[in-house]
């Protein structure tokens, strides 16, 4: 068990700041940030998309953060010239941050942590350093309250991105999809991770989404790298970061009004290991079975079966009763 000052710690790990046109969440994490202090500093920022005139100040007002660092740092910067996108201008980012160190902590622009995130991604990241199994640490619990186990986190095959922490060798597994070509043998492998028959199926929906480039994401080619992989995900049992980018100007999380918009964070103060590193198989079903509302889909397919049951039976009776009268 390890105890710490849950109000005052600073990390000892090199954080990655990526931002773009957002001030006002920008300064609510940033100003986490600076109670963190970090002595390694790396931030990195979209450039202004051409066809929408506010980004140029909006892009300019966020950068500025860069001029409220006021502790003991080593600054560097990623500022684009040319708007690459979400997708592009994030992965370049982590990448540019893990060409720099071994691993360390990545907030987005609307991740809000709480200080003792920051001791909880250097205490994992030191203790799975080399335990190749663990690929990912996060600070974002989407449970709503349901515990797995008495420890201070579990094990997921989930990657979630809200505030998270890794190591050089597993970004540098990080790529496009475009060396997975057998969708079948795709399935396959998902089958191996999923047993429900509508999340293999869903997964396998994004996964021709992202390879098409449908989906302005980079996060779930890390999903899949973890996936291919059988990595695991680090989960805290308390919730570490709270989305605070809900809403229109969001790219992806565009509904305000979310159960996951704004969950409250809690501080965590002593870190408790699990015995076994196995993934916690229900706690991820609880989250893939609201997200992909797998429920409704099942009864929806189970009405479906019914009624079609029901129409064959009348078949086979208007099919009898015309060959008696025959």
């Amino acid at each position: 068990m390890i105890n710490f000052d849950e109000t005052s710690y600073q990390t000892k790990s090199a954080v990655l700041f990526v931002i773009f046109n957002r001030p006002d969440t920008t300064l609510k994490v940033f100003e986490q940030i600076k109670l963190a202090q970090p002595a390694r500093l790396y931030i990195a920022a979209d450039a202004p998309r051409a066809d929408v005139p506010e980004d140029k100040l909006l892009c300019k007002q966020a950068r500025a953060v860069v001029d409220m660092i006021d502790w003991e740092c080593e600054v560097k910067t990623l500022f684009n010239k040319a708007n690459a996108g979400c997708k592009k201008a994030v992965s370049a980012a982590v990448t540019w941050f893990f060409n720099n160190e071994e691993e360390g902590i990545i907030l987005e622009d609307d991740c809000l942590p709480a200080n003792s995130f920051f001791k909880f991604c250097d205490t994992l990241l030191e203790k799975y350093r080399d335990d190749l199994r663990i690929r990912h640490i996060t600070g974002c619990n989407l449970q709503h309250g349901k515990k797995w186990g008495n420890s201070t986190y579990y094990f997921s095959n989930m990657t979630y991105v809200w505030g998270w922490a890794s190591w050089r060798r597993v970004w540098n597994d990080y790529k496009t999809l475009d060396n997975f070509n057998n969708e079948e043998e795709v399935k396959e492998h998902l089958a191996n991770i999923f047993n429900e028959p509508l999340l293999v199926d869903s997964w396998l929906n994004i996964f021709e989404q992202v390879k098409a480039g449908k989906l302005n994401s980079w996060g779930y080619q890390l999903d899949f790298v973890n996936f291919f992989n059988n990595g695991l995900t680090i989960v805290p049992n308390e919730n570490l970061i709270s989305n605070i980018g809900f809403g229109p100007a969001a790219t992806h999380t565009l509904q305000a009004n979310s159960i996951n918009a704004s969950i409250p964070v809690t501080e965590v103060t002593e870190i408790t290991h699990p015995v076994f590193v196995l993934p916690e198989k229900q706690a991820d079903m609880c989250i893939l079975s609201r997200d992909f509302n797998i429920e409704e889909r099942k009864r929806r397919q189970n009405l479906f079966r019914r009624k079609a049951k029901r129409w064959f039976k009348q078949v086979l009776r208007t099919a009898a009763t015309y060959m008696f009268i025959s």
